[in-house]
């Protein structure tokens, strides 16, 4: 009875021991694997990229603007969105452009600004994914 009562211990703890064993490697395999948040290659971001062709529109300021763009989506089915949207897409851009200047678009920082201005506008817009990315591709201020 006593070795009977002495297996069952040790089977408890061996059992006990394996678990814990278990759990800490699965917890390490998930915390030392590979990052799961690797940058794009060039491939995956041509993949999930929507062209907008040259837009014209007024400025502000009585100038006009020829630009181009390319907007990059998270993924494909985001992609698939925005090229349905594109009417709309191009709307938000000619309005957003005809509240603008000729010197609020020159220079690094105003593209910059109106690149974020247009990603935030467009996910207003998104159901289905978002936008990473926009990218001045042309642009022409006269």
């Amino acid at each position: 009875m006593k070795n009977n009562k002495l297996l069952m211990i040790m089977l408890m703890m061996l059992v006990a021991i394996t678990l814990v064993g278990a759990i800490a490697l699965v917890i390490v395999m998930k915390f030392s694997g590979e990052d799961e948040t690797k940058e794009p290659t060039i491939d995956d971001v041509l993949e999930a990229s929507v062209d907008i062709p040259q837009i014209t529109a007024n400025l502000a300021s009585d100038d006009y603007i020829r630009i181009s763009f390319k907007i990059q989506t998270e993924n494909k089915k985001a992609k698939e969105e925005l090229q349905k949207r594109d009417f709309q897409v191009k709307n938000l851009i000619i309005q957003e452009l005809s509240e603008m200047k000729a010197e609020d678009i020159q220079g690094k920082e105003g593209q910059i600004k109106l690149q974020e201005d247009l990603k935030t506008k467009i996910n207003g817009l998104m159901q289905e994914g978002k936008i990473v990315q926009v990218y001045i591709t042309e642009s022409l201020l006269q």
